[in-house]
């Protein structure tokens, strides 16, 4: 039961390199001095940091006098997981102080050798504490319920925990066999790791000339960049360089891809999966019928979806619909914000989450808490760090000074408010959401800006921007997500079949996936059916589906909120308590969102429907 679990998985997240010099605007909204968040309430110096490290350090071989003696008794088996926990608990914040000190400058070796210490710590927190999973399996259920009747320690704080390891015994293999298949870990991650290196490194990405005289080299950066150029043939001329660049490659992205599914099968054989999707989808214990639903309702809503693709062309004032057309803006808004507008306007909108909800934001957003703006060497992205439990959550942010800015502010608060009410409801042990439920919230939060700014907009070109903004939510988080859902399906499926897999199958699969989730209206060349090699999601399997998922959830509870009360406001903020106390199903089940059946992917599409509905009575 080591506690690597998500609130250090995000800790442990590695750092990007940083911009070389900030935007034009960044410099016109620079943070005035001292916005930045204050680390001295984890640690007040680096010498008291240095000095928690070495203390940490020199607990973690303590762990090992409890090995062998778990069934000794209750009190025993209490007070090795407490000390388990306790010790991962204080590692957690150590790291989280290294992790954010390192991101503030990438540039600092300094901090990036303080990281490198903080990973260390937790290798071996990991190493020290691995025969514990393996030992309690051995005690048995009965003798483990004996233990949780006779002690509340176990029952407070590790009752959850001890049933799911039980629930995962007849997947646990022996302590040898264990062994081995940890080691095979980083040859059968091999996939991955060359498929990054094909697309960093290997593939001589072409130049081409955009209409303005401008030349651009189209790696995944510059693609990224031009795809949504406002001249119409520049952006066929991206799309066209850079799809076919990856097709010139599709054999030995098949072989990496094909690599990545034959390992997926073989851990889900060895732990005794029927399926890989199973096997995938075990550790949150998430049914395959919330992953089989998801894919065929959001089939069954394709039709709004294609609606949606007209309703662009007709914005845009196109003659035709092309996959080059679908990351352009509908409508421009110059509006600008500064830091404190964003947090005036997100506290006006997070109203409806209630009086609690409110001071709590209310005070977070007003201590420092968070570095907003971009600079010279700070790692770029937005996320919120939970590690410090007993502190409070740390928020990196690069906000731009428009909608996306305050979109992504709104955001990342949404994180941070679920891991406060979450921490303030649960035992440690409990407080830790898994991904399933954690972008309900930061999705919430946006659908409750975007339901506020639409109600006060004046202009039916604001009113179209904001309607814009909802639409391409759920085209991008919701179809898409769930089209590159359904193509690890039928990989898979393919291979465990006994088909062979190759590139070339991967993209006509692909190929008739686009087609059908664009529509028969849409133009898609056949080197775009090249983009599953682009995609490094992929590598990280039956991951996206719950982008999917959870803006399902947001919406389903969104709108139940803005359409309801109080009953409707407590039954969403129960789900954001509850933390990791239970299977995040059966969370999502207790409030009334039951994630395998149709309900929330209807309410998305229904939702959807209604959006379309308003703009196109806008546009006439």
């Amino acid at each position: 039961m080591t506690d690597l679990t998500r609130r250090e998985a995000l800790a442990v997240a590695a750092f990007a390199s940083a911009t070389a010099a900030l935007p034009a605007w960044a410099r016109q909204a620079a943070a005035p001095a001292g916005a930045e968040w204050d680390l001295t309430e984890l640690y007040p110096n680096e010498a008291a940091w240095e000095a928690a490290r070495k203390q940490a350090l020199a607990a973690v071989p303590g762990i090992a006098k409890y090995k062998g003696r778990l069934g000794e008794s209750a009190d025993v088996l209490a007070e090795a997981l407490s000390l388990q926990s306790d010790l991962g608990r204080t590692i957690a914040r150590i790291y989280t102080y290294a992790s954010l000190k390192g991101d503030e400058d990438v540039r600092i070796s300094a901090n990036q050798e303080k990281l490198a210490q903080g990973r260390d710590l937790y290798t071996a927190f990991g190493e020290a504490s691995s025969w514990v999973a393996p030992e309690l399996l051995t005690l048995g259920k009965a003798k483990i319920d004996s233990f949780l009747a006779a002690s509340q320690v176990l029952r407070a704080r590790f009752d959850f925990a001890l049933a799911d390891a039980l629930r995962q015994a007849a997947h646990t293999l022996s302590a040898e066999s264990e062994a081995i298949l940890a080691s095979a870990g980083s040859p059968l991650d091999a996939a991955s790791d060359i498929a990054g290196q094909l697309r960093s490194s290997d593939i001589p990405w072409p130049t081409i000339t955009l209409s303005t005289g401008k030349q651009v080299r189209l790696d995944s950066q510059g693609y990224s960049l031009n795809r949504d150029a406002p001249n119409r043939e520049d952006r066929k001329a991206v799309f066209k360089a850079f799809w076919t660049e990856h097709g010139k490659f599709q054999n030995s992205f098949g072989a990496t891809y094909g690599g990545q599914v034959r390992s997926d099968i073989f851990y889900a054989k060895a732990r005794k999966y029927p399926t890989s999707l199973a096997h995938a989808l075990a550790g949150n214990n998430v049914p395959e019928a919330v992953y089989r639903t998801l894919v065929a309702e959001t089939n069954k809503g394709l039709p709004q979806l294609h609606r949606y693709f007209e309703l662009r062309r007709k914005m845009l004032k196109l003659p035709d619909i092309g996959y080059y057309d679908i990351y352009p803006p509908l409508v421009s808004m110059d509006r600008s914000y500064t830091l404190d507008q964003m947090r005036a306007t997100t506290l006006e909108a997070v109203k409806p989450l209630g009086a609690d909800y409110q001071a709590r934001i209310a005070k977070a957003t007003a201590a420092k808490w968070m570095d907003p703006w971009p600079r010279p060497g700070k790692r770029p992205g937005a996320y919120m760090n939970p590690g410090a439990f007993d502190v409070h959550p740390y928020l990196l942010l690069n906000l731009s000074d428009k909608y996306d800015g305050m979109s992504t502010y709104a955001h990342e608060w949404g994180h941070a408010l679920h891991s406060l009410l979450a921490n303030s409801t649960q035992v440690y042990d409990k407080a830790d959401y898994p991904i399933f439920l954690a972008e309900i919230a930061s999705t919430l939060n946006e659908q409750l800006l975007v339901a506020h700014l639409l109600k006060g907009a004046k202009t039916k070109e604001e009113k179209l921007f904001y309607l814009g903004q909802q639409m391409e939510n759920y085209r991008g988080t919701f179809f898409r997500q769930t089209m590159f859902a359904e193509f690890e399906l039928k990989a898979h499926d393919m291979a465990e079949a006994g088909e062979g897999l190759s590139g070339e199958k991967f993209t006509k699969v692909y190929g008739e996936l686009l087609r059908t989730y664009h529509g028969p209206k849409m133009i898609l060349e056949p080197e775009y059916a090249n983009e599953w090699a682009y995609i490094p999601h992929f590598y990280n399997s039956f991951y996206v589906y719950q982008y999917a998922t959870c803006i399902s959830a947001a919406t389903f509870f969104a709108q139940s909120i803005l359409k309801g009360g109080a009953k409707e406001r407590d039954n969403y903020l129960s789900v954001l308590k509850a933390g990791g106390s239970d299977y995040p199903t059966e969370i999502l089940k207790r409030a009334g969102l039951d994630m395998a059946s149709p309900a929330p992917y209807q309410a998305l599409v229904a939702d959807f429907k209604n959006v379309l509905d308003q703009a196109e009575a806008l546009i006439g």
